[in-house]
């Protein structure tokens, strides 16, 4: 949230889920930060390893725009290396911050975001 105060567009987030954690978390998380903070997330995953000995990372590098939309994905069948390329419309960022104003929502009255305060025992 800080750093979509700050103007940030786009988080590149590094990833390693599993093959159990993969398909039921990887996506749903990236489009829920996506739309939480308004703005274009890029996963970025290891690639499935052929030996079998090895961590078998989900993979799915993806892009996810600000609408929670999948903009780009390696896919299931990708074996190896994969650059993903996307065209991304950051004039789109501003357009949904604009038409769907949630960051006005905040009950800054009842918390703040400062440093942490500790209390003596």
């Amino acid at each position: 949230m800080l750093m979509r105060d700050e103007g940030c567009k786009m988080i590149i987030y590094p990833g390693a889920f599993n093959m159990t954690t993969g398909p039921a978390h990887w996506q749903l998380l990236q489009r829920a930060r996506a739309v939480d903070h308004q703005l274009y997330v890029a996963a970025v995953s290891p690639a499935r390893s052929k030996n079998k000995n090895d961590y078998q990372a989900w993979g799915h590098s993806s892009v996810v725009s600000p609408w929670g939309d999948i903009v780009a994905e390696v896919s299931d069948e990708a074996q190896g290396q994969h650059v993903i390329v996307a065209d991304l419309d950051f004039d789109n960022v501003n357009e949904f911050r604009s038409s769907v104003p949630t960051s006005l929502q905040k009950r800054l009255d009842i918390y703040s975001i400062g440093p942490a305060v500790t209390q003596e025992p």
